[in-house]
């Protein structure tokens, strides 16, 4: 049977529970044990799949097809491993399950109620990833922070498991604040000691207390937390901001968070912690040679996490080719073709991101035809492959109406279309093609020689597709599709040989890119960044005229 480590959060949000779970499962997995994360959100939204990413941040996508909290993305990174439809679960997932439950008549008639219907099906899915021998411990996060009322029935499913499941197979660590008042020059406690003392009023008590903080905290203070908190001083863990989310692994490997979860499981004797790798990709991560620029066109830039996994790729894929990746947002509806060599211009790379809707589409199409003419490299995903499409369409083949039926439904040339299957779901989500699909890819073309290999499996999360009436149209005057769908005939990437890198892939390689395991397309578009940035200081170089001074005799 599975051991079970509840992650919950107090004193604000945004904490970092998600990176505090990660790295202890990282630093398990280190160990040689066999770890998996889950993520319980308390709204009652089914899935992040139709929230805007103003309101939640990225829509992480499984390879199984499912639409999840962008949580998930720091367990695939941490620990290269799926996770799949059972690792988040919403408020709104478990209330669907039981009301159609009752809806078939499983209770037989009885009241339905949150105590114990909705909470047994909490505890059923809590539960569901340790059942079948996969796994030897399994961290679930709480999402919310304790006192919130809709985190409430994952707290009391939490106590319940603690009260059926042996004392030994359940820890509750709890992530709080200890914020540093500088007029007073100390940390302050009291926080922590509420949001403890309202975890416990639930019932719920905690085993371990990982404590962010600006400042480190010392001997007196762990004495103060363990005692007013009911705790060992030694389950007080110090975690500090750190510089890079990929430091905190070794944070709490220092302090130890793993042995005493370990200790508190009734695991007394256990590996030492293998984290080569992680400690080499942070050593390259900290020393690189060299910085380049690459621009990220988008239209939620004002929310990083709407880029979070885009960002991330950019930091595996810099430590890999030793150069750090400064990104710099430029929002397309600011965009225009007189000002895009002046915002433009002075980069090494180019990125049309993701995206749904008519908003910023031209200030992308802009983007991408300054990148096609001046031999920026280029890389555009999923809607940023359809834009390199469009602007394609337009300004080489001279089809000036040339769109997308997603933003013109008349248009005279639906470069980018939705399949006739497609037309007739109305659900929202139930038009897209979600998760991991086959892709084949054209001998010789950029695309294999990145990848290595002739077929590839990558994650899609999109509605409209690449219109193959305009195929040979396409080809025939510059642009390949050098990566086909093996069952639809779907093209999934299209590149332009002549330029010196552009490509648009349909699908999201970020969501694969982890630490260990770069994606492929990622690595090679920053290496054909750091050659444009070499090529443009050569260039400068030539061009600044040499003063040549006679010796004073």
């Amino acid at each position: 049977m599975a051991k079970y480590i509840f992650v919950t959060g107090g004193v604000t949000s945004s904490l970092g529970k998600g990176i505090i779970a990660a790295s202890l499962a990282k630093l398990l997995q280190s160990r040689g044990f066999r770890v998996t994360i889950q993520k319980f959100d308390p709204y009652i939204n089914v899935d992040p799949g139709t929230l805007n990413p103003y309101e939640h941040g990225e829509c992480y996508v499984t390879e199984d097809g499912a639409e999840t909290d962008l949580d998930l993305g720091h367990y695939e990174r941490f620990l290269s491993i799926f996770t799949s439809q059972a690792n988040n679960v919403t408020t709104g997932r478990i209330y669907q399950t039981v009301i159609n439950r009752e809806r078939e008549g499983a209770f037989l008639g009885k009241t339905v109620q949150v105590v114990p219907h909705i909470t047994d099906e909490i505890k059923r899915r809590m539960m569901l990833l340790g059942n079948d021998g996969r796994y030897d411990i399994v961290i679930t996060e709480i999402g919310g922070t304790v006192g919130d009322i809709e985190s409430l029935p994952f707290i009391e499913a939490v106590r319940q498991l603690q009260w059926e499941l042996p004392e030994d197979d359940v820890v509750v660590v709890h992530l709080t604040l200890i914020p540093y008042l500088k007029a007073a020059k100390e940390l302050k406690t009291k926080p922590t000691q509420h949001s403890v003392k309202m975890l416990s009023e639930t019932g719920v008590h905690p085993d371990v207390i990982v404590c962010r903080s600006e400042e480190p905290l010392g001997p007196e203070i762990r004495r103060k937390i363990a005692l007013f908190c009911n705790v060992k001083p030694e389950a007080v863990i110090e975690a500090m901001d750190a510089s890079t989310i990929y430091e905190v692994p070794l944070h709490m490997l220092r302090e130890k968070l793993d042995v005493y979860c370990l200790k508190k499981l009734g695991i007394s004797v256990f590996p030492e912690a293998h984290l080569e790798k992680w400690t080499a990709f942070l050593d390259r991560l900290e020393h690189p040679k060299s910085t380049i620029t690459i621009g990220l066109i988008g239209k939620y830039i004002e929310l990083q996490d709407a880029y979070k996994s885009i960002l991330e790729s950019f930091i595996h894929a810099g430590a890999i080719n030793n150069v750090k990746v400064e990104v710099e947002n430029v929002h397309s509806e600011h965009l225009t073709k007189d000002n895009v060599a002046e915002k433009l211009s002075h980069l090494d790379g180019l990125l049309v991101a993701p995206g749904f809707g008519n908003r910023g589409i031209e200030g992308k199409i802009v983007a991408v035809q300054y990148a096609r003419e001046n031999g920026l490299p280029f890389f555009g995903i999923c809607l940023g492959m359809q834009m390199a499409v469009i602007e394609f369409a337009r300004n080489v083949l001279g089809l000036r109406t040339a769109h997308s039926t997603e933003m013109d439904v008349a248009t005279k040339h639906p470069v980018i279309d939705m399949m006739e299957e497609q037309k007739k779901i109305k659900m929202m989500g139930g038009t897209m093609r979600l998760g991991a699909y086959p892709c084949v890819l054209k001998e010789g073309s950029l695309a294999e020689r990145i990848y290595g290999e002739s077929r590839i499996s990558e994650r899609h999360r999109h509605r409209f597709e690449f219109n193959n009436d305009y195929l040979d149209l396409f080809e025939s005057n510059g642009m390949i599709a050098s990566g086909i769908n093996p069952d639809t005939s779907l093209v999934e990437i299209v590149e332009i040989p002549d330029h010196p890198f552009f490509i648009g892939v349909q699908y999201h390689p970020e969501l694969k890119s982890t630490v260990e395991r770069p994606a492929p397309l990622f690595v090679s578009f920053v290496e054909a960044a750091k050659t444009h940035h070499e090529q443009r200081i050569i260039a400068t170089d030539e061009k600044e005229p040499v003063f040549h001074t006679e010796a004073v005799v």
